[in-house]
């Protein structure tokens, strides 16, 4: 069950649009080796607006991704990438429906 979130609004700097998106892909393969994290989406709302969903069972699983991996590199990467400072929005889950397998490689 998950209990904590973190919604994270990521603005790309002009003609830095497709490193952000091949960032984002890229952190998946990081974040299938946190346990803790039980559902993660990174997503595009437009040409340079993206943004990271990610959801945890418990206040010390979402700590532990934020000084994961992805989040080391995002922050290291933000000055050359991203226009502004990631925003990060802490948020409490109030009801949720996941499946009962990974999303990731269904099907294969």
């Amino acid at each position: 069950m998950v209990k904590k979130a973190l919604f994270v609004k990521l603005e790309a700097k002009t003609g830095h649009e497709e490193e952000v998106e091949s960032f984002l892909r890229s952190g998946l393969a990081l974040v299938d080796e946190e346990p803790a994290t039980t559902a993660w989406f990174a997503v595009r709302f437009g040409p340079s607006t993206f943004a990271i969903f990610d959801a945890f069972p418990d206040e010390e699983g979402r700590e532990a991704h934020l000084s994961g991996r992805v989040a080391a590199a995002l922050m290291e990467r933000a000055p050359e990438m991203l226009a502004e400072a990631p925003s990060i929005e802490r948020a409490d889950v109030l009801a949720a429906k996941l499946p009962a397998v990974a999303i990731a490689g269904a099907g294969t």
